[in-house]
């Protein structure tokens, strides 16, 4: 009997980026890149063998039909994808940039935008789910898309399916007259799973940030408000179980330091600090540690090896080129040195 899927919903975009090197530059000064939060989560979970679809909406034309057949080459059922619209959502994102620094997003009167609730047929979809996959990106761009999200995630509770939302915030999105905190909470409270930052639980959940947080600066003082961030989320959300969060910090250097927690049943994990000179490309990482969160949810780990593998995959992807990580399970796991993280049998 086949194995059921991990949905991933969310739109799929373009991502346009000037070439990496000057070399390449001179016949290829942009490079075009296939990403989306939830595309990118898809494509780490197929690379390390979960059984995975993606549901997205896109134009009934020749681009999205190879854009459709790269996704089945990656492992990613795409039966579920909707066809329609007009157009395939981009992003330009500078070279080296954080994605809150030089960013354009040009998804007006894309296909995924123009959802509407009724569209799409949620008892085909989570027929053969396990699992549904969601990121606060998609309910940013307008009501309609909000509405859908809420409709999918009422058909999973429906079916008592377990549901993930990473928290992260675009302000750059929130354009359709309505506040973060009036949409997010209806969502949230579906989910079993939430990922995120302490500053992302403010923008999105209304979650206080202590303002003196940064010029306390030690580390002990982010776990600390990280615990206080995850125990207020799971007070409010009866159904959240797990909390995970991210620190990341970036010198004008360019180094980086970058460590997480995972918090559930009572208990807080913390993973090792990593440190790195210098980031090939930050677009995707969080997406990476999503997938890394589910993977070991889905082969029930340990916390501490659950939080290792998915913060070795995250910080590894800031070292490939793109948005989506190829990165199989064997490198993950060989970087946490616990290969038996491969060798789990899956729930």
């Amino acid at each position: 009997m086949a194995r059921k899927k991990i949905l991933c919903f969310g739109e799929l975009l373009f991502r346009i980026s000037p070439a990496p090197n000057a070399s390449l530059a001179t016949k290829h000064p942009m490079m075009l890149y296939l990403g989306g939060a939830e595309a990118n989560v898809a494509t780490a979970l197929a690379g390390w063998e979960l059984p995975v679809k993606y549901c997205t909406a896109l134009p009934d034309n020749f681009m999205s039909r190879h854009v459709m057949d790269y996704l089945e080459y990656k492992g990613i059922f795409t039966s579920s994808i909707v066809l329609g619209g007009d157009r395939i959502g981009l992003y330009y994102l500078e070279r080296g940039a954080d994605l809150k620094g030089s960013m354009v997003y040009d998804r007006e009167g894309s296909s995924f935008s123009k959802l509407k609730p009724g569209m799409i047929d949620w008892d085909k979809v989570l027929q053969d789910v396990c699992w549904l996959n969601l990121s606060a990106i998609s309910p940013a761009l307008n009501q309609g898309v909000a509405d859908v999200c809420l409709e999918a995630m009422q058909a999973a509770a429906a079916r008592n399916i377990p549901i993930s939302m990473d928290l992260n915030y675009r302000a750059r999105l929130w354009k359709y007259g309505k506040d973060p905190v009036e949409i997010m909470p209806a969502l949230v409270e579906h989910c079993h799973l939430v990922m995120g930052n302490i500053w992302s639980a403010a923008s999105l959940l209304g979650i206080a940030v202590d303002p003196t947080i940064h010029e306390k600066g030690t580390r002990q003082a982010y776990l600390d408000h990280a615990q206080q961030t995850a125990d207020t989320i799971m007070a409010r959300f009866p159904k959240v179980h797990t909390v995970a969060n991210t620190f990341r910090f970036d010198s004008e250097m360019g180094r980086i330091r970058y460590f997480t927690t995972l918090h559930r049943d009572g208990n807080m994990s913390v993973s090792q600090e990593h440190t790195a000179e210098a980031v090939v490309d930050r677009s995707g990482s969080g997406d990476c540690f999503m997938a890394g969160l589910i993977y070991g949810i889905y082969h029930q780990l340990p916390d501490q090896q659950l939080l290792n593998y998915a913060t070795a995959a995250a910080f590894g992807k800031l070292q490939e080129d793109g948005d989506a990580t190829g990165q199989d399970a064997i490198m993950v796991a060989a970087a946490t040195g616990e290969r038996e993280a491969t060798q789990q049998t899956g729930s």
